[in-house]
């Protein structure tokens, strides 16, 4: 298959410029070593939810929910950390289960009694908030005691040394350049068309330049961030899924049109199911994560992650209708709205300005994804 840039690609690129150079010149702090660490552990986490809801949007569903979850999920587990003395990797694990039950139920309940994803999961997102309030009573819970450190606490505060991030990028590199070259052989085989060999080296060499600066910047701080591996293990899965597995390629088929979908012979009903317990798995992962990050569970943890999330995939080109979305798109959509955040709080922006910004950002990508629909 074939991609090329379009006019969308390149003006959330010059957005996202934009975006950058506005906060560098009104804090120059944002491009100091610290702020941008913390950019891309907020990155991470809007991210790796980010993409379990393009899980969920290529079928042609969505989730309102995701946002209480993350709270609820971070919730159960700290309280079981910090008030039971559950070991942080039992508490993690049991987490993990119980948001991918929860979300099959509830995908279940959406194609099997044939009730809007939309509604299922308005409910879901009141209900987990509630819950979230009961389990936490509305305190606020640490995620570790005394100040000592265990798994769950370092998610978002442990850092790989410079030198080990420097080989798992080399690694990453590799990796890439091996695929490449096993796709190619493989389509050659098939007598499939093939990209233009010095197209393909150009894409390798940009985006191995892109890992290491990357690597080589989050080295200036304290390291590559764990939470930076832990959202490209979700992606590399995510993108893996979706390009390389029947089912990937069945859920596009289910969003680009149900109907043609049922005659094909794909099991919708059971895949759009899967696709909810994925993203269940997801969202205890983002609630692990996010409360992490904050140092404990509060009633404001999670707080509208949903719109973020789908503000994200929107951004990123995937169509609210189902059948369009890639996860390099989502990955930049969320880069665009984790910087937009991220430089606000820099600013100290009034939270009302922030509710503001956030809001105009989903609707401005929400049009420009009925507009381009049009054409």
């Amino acid at each position: 298959m074939h991609t090329r840039l379009s006019a969308r690609d390149f003006s959330m690129l010059i957005a996202l410029a934009a975006i950058a150079a506005f906060f560098a010149i009104r804090a120059p702090s944002f491009l100091g070593p610290r702020n941008l660490s913390m950019l891309v552990i907020e990155l991470s986490i809007t991210a790796v939810l980010a993409l379990g809801m393009l899980l969920v949007i290529v079928p042609g569903e969505i989730d309102l929910s995701v946002g209480s979850g993350v709270g609820l999920m971070g919730g159960i587990a700290s309280v079981l950390v910090f008030e039971r003395h559950w070991s942080a990797p039992s508490a993690m694990a049991l987490v993990l289960v119980l948001g991918v039950v929860v979300w099959l139920g509830m995908g279940a309940l959406i194609v099997r009694q044939k009730v809007p994803s939309f509604i299922i999961t308005l409910g879901g997102l009141l209900v987990f908030k509630g819950m979230h309030w009961l389990v936490i009573r509305s305190a606020t819970v640490p995620v570790a005691a005394g100040g000592t450190t265990n798994l769950y606490s370092l998610l978002t505060t442990y850092y790989l040394p410079p030198s080990v991030g420097l080989a798992l990028a080399i690694g990453v590199v590799v990796a890439m350049g091996w695929s490449e070259v096993a796709s190619r052989r493989r389509r050659a085989e098939l007598g499939l068309r093939l990209d233009d060999a010095e197209l393909v080296t150009m894409k390798i060499f940009v985006g191995a330049q892109g890992l290491l600066l990357f690597v080589l910047i989050t080295n200036r701080y304290r390291g590559l961030p764990l939470t930076a591996v832990v959202l490209a293990s979700v992606a590399w899965a995510v993108s893996v899924t979706l390009q390389k597995t029947p089912f990937g390629r069945h859920l596009y088929a289910i969003g680009g049109n149900q109907e043609a979908a049922v005659v094909s012979g794909i099991a919708v009903q059971r895949d759009v199911i899967v696709s909810f317990g994925i993203m269940g798995a997801i969202v205890a992962l983002t609630g692990l994560l996010e409360t992490a990050y904050a140092g404990a569970s509060t009633t404001t943890v999670g707080s509208l992650m949903e719109l973020d999330a789908v503000a994200a995939c929107v951004i990123g080109g995937t169509s609210l209708r189902g059948g369009r979305g890639t996860v390099l798109g989502v990955m930049f959509g969320a880069l665009i709205m984790a910087t937009l955040l991220n430089g606000m709080t820099l600013l100290a922006v009034a939270p009302e300005i922030k509710f503001i910004a956030r809001g105009a950002v989903l609707a401005l990508a929400v049009w420009m994804d009925v507009r381009l629909a049009r054409r």
